[in-house]
């Protein structure tokens, strides 16, 4: 990898930044962000609360107008009618219909994305709502109301998967189940941005990047990036990095 994640020209990254910045109204949220995302990785996006998470993935989704610069995603530009039904996207808050049924909820995002209706028992499987098809989606608690969201963005197989804290609320056995589920779609091929605030995490990730006040801090592996600031942890090596860069 070269420095800032940028790729020498042999592969196409899944996402490719160049010189993003973010204005809403006077504040600045992300600044001047240059990096290549790679395809079929687990790609951590670390920071505190007001980092400016939300806001790059939102960019790359096109949700988020920008200020400056360029994103590709998956050789388009961010946004474009043609990546619909190639991105997946969680927000934090549900995202399906919460007057409907699991089971109609899924049904109407398959007839969205053209995924046969098979598909939709076997996500229902994946994401552990099995017994809960009947039930209202408002009835559900906050994470299994997640986990029909995160069901949602799956239906169509998407090559690229943007997930915004999608394991808060979850339990431990879950929140297990479930990484290993994102493990299980990147080796199919799949490019997976998943943020946290919870440093922990990371150990399910092939890459971190992690930002602070809408810069980017580092990008890289765990070992690479505790060679460069001689930590053994993520907390830690997050820390080292806002100290060298004040």
């Amino acid at each position: 990898m070269l420095p800032g994640g940028w790729y020498d020209g042999y592969m196409q990254p899944a996402v490719d930044i160049r010189n993003l910045s973010v204005h809403i109204g006077k504040k600045t949220i992300l600044q001047n962000l240059k990096l290549a995302l790679p395809a079929g990785k687990i790609i951590g996006l670390l920071g505190p609360s007001g980092a400016g998470k939300t806001t790059l993935m939102r960019v790359i989704v096109g949700r988020q107008k920008i200020t400056a610069g360029q994103v590709t995603v998956l050789g388009n530009p961010a946004g474009a009618a043609s990546l619909r039904s190639r991105v997946g996207y969680v927000t934090q808050a549900p995202s399906v219909y919460q007057d409907l049924t699991v089971l109609e909820n899924l049904r109407y995002f398959a007839a969205m994305t053209g995924a046969p209706k098979a598909r939709v028992p076997e996500i229902i499987k994946e994401v552990g709502l099995g017994g809960h098809e009947r039930q209202l989606s408002g009835s559900l608690s906050g994470g299994q109301l997640s986990r029909v969201s995160l069901a949602a963005a799956l239906m169509g197989n998407p090559e690229l998967l943007v997930l915004d804290e999608p394991t808060v609320g979850i339990d431990p056995l879950m929140r297990r189940d479930l990484w290993g589920h994102f493990r299980a779609l990147a080796a199919a091929g799949a490019t997976l941005l998943v943020s946290s605030h919870v440093m922990d995490e990371a150990a399910h990730c092939d890459e971190l990047l992690l930002v602070r006040d809408g810069r980017l801090l580092a990008y890289g592996s765990q070992a690479e990036l505790f060679e460069q600031t001689r930590t053994k942890d993520v907390e830690s090596a997050f820390l080292a990095l806002v100290e060298d860069k004040k």
